[in-house]
């Protein structure tokens, strides 16, 4: 008894098997070279639309014409060191101010340095002047509203984005109507009950709580949460709330941790607001030893040398220029909710 056996390769392929194309002939039909070949998978090339070429104010033939080139670029060089110097040449000048001497400020401000740097200035301004005590209480100040702030603007938002009663709707556009009256016309009515409030029965003028508490009424703010509140992804809520989430869980572990972008785009708004708020810590802090800087500084202009006065000034922009350094960022990302959502 005999057996037969089919000789096994290549050449006894069957048709049908030796017509599919492997996975390395689709990468290489695609261009992909070897290394897509032993990946297996095809290599997708994106082609260019022919008006995408075509989208900007001159086409690229234009900017083959030297003449056009050289205009452009001169126009584009002309504008930039226009926008450095706006930008740039106050906080230069501001700076240089508060380490030149005062006669060189008032008779040649635009020399570099005549007679020499006077480092003294930055020292009797912080000494002094007592720029210190007043920095610590500009940044008491700025702290304070920034937390109230902060409060309202989250959890207003988040009521109204994300929990939704059935009020919302009233609620938002009571908020919304806030916004079209003036703050002038609020003022007065808002000193009169800073001098007596309803509930608290005792004056909370020169009291820091004067300007942290209307600090959180920032409709603005509450709006603009509300709007970020509105983009995140509905998925991740039903997520959380079919293991086990309640409301304050919800916000804290799964809401506030993917806003971080606009967290920090509110606070840069409340720091800045404050620090250079000057009108209503004005009228409730008349005790000059709690006054911030943008308040004091003014009423010592009268008494302090020029020179002194420059480096006050310089020393109080610190935290403004400081904060944008640092949360430039958050202003330019577009993506703050990466890995928020798989799929």
């Amino acid at each position: 008894m005999t057996t037969s056996t089919t000789p096994a390769g290549p050449a006894h392929a069957t048709p049908a098997t030796a017509a599919l194309p492997g996975p390395g002939a689709a990468g290489a039909a695609e261009g992909g070279g070897p290394g897509a070949r032993r990946r297996g998978r095809p290599v997708l090339r994106r082609t260019r639309r022919p008006d995408e070429a075509d989208r900007g104010a001159l086409s690229p033939a234009d900017w083959r014409r030297p003449l056009v080139r050289r205009s452009m670029r001169l126009s584009h060089g002309v504008l930039l060191a226009l926008l450095v110097l706006c930008g740039l040449g106050p906080l230069v000048l501001l700076a240089k101010f508060a380490i030149t001497p005062t006669q060189d400020i008032l008779r040649t401000p635009l020399a570099v340095f005549p007679h020499g740097i006077a480092w003294d200035n930055l020292s009797a301004a912080w000494n002094d002047v007592q720029v210190s005590r007043y920095f610590l209480n500009t940044v008491v100040l700025a702290a304070g509203s920034w937390a109230s702030q902060i409060l309202v603007a989250t959890t207003g938002g988040y009521l109204l984005s994300v929990l939704r009663p059935r009020y919302a709707k009233v609620v938002q556009a009571a908020v919304l109507a806030t916004l079209f009256v003036p703050a002038v016309v609020l003022l007065v009515p808002l000193y009169l009950v800073i001098l007596d409030p309803p509930v608290l029965g005792r004056s909370l003028m020169n009291s820091y709580w004067a300007v942290w508490l209307p600090a959180g009424a920032s409709a603005f703010n509450v709006l603009l949460v509300q709007r970020f509140f509105d983009g995140l992804p509905r998925e991740v809520f039903e997520a959380a709330r079919v293991d086990g989430a309640g409301p304050f869980r919800l916000f804290w572990s799964v809401v506030l941790p993917m806003s971080r972008p606009i967290l920090g785009v509110v606070s840069v708004f409340a720091i800045i607001a404050s620090w250079k708020d000057f009108l209503w810590p004005l009228l409730v802090l008349r005790d000059p030893d709690i006054q911030p800087l943008s308040v004091r500084l003014p009423s010592l202009q009268a008494t302090t040398d020029l020179g002194v006065l420059m480096a006050a000034l310089a020393i109080s922009t610190l935290i403004p220029v400081l904060l944008f350094l640092v949360f430039q960022r958050l202003f330019l990302r577009g993506a703050g909710l990466g890995g928020a959502v798989k799929g």
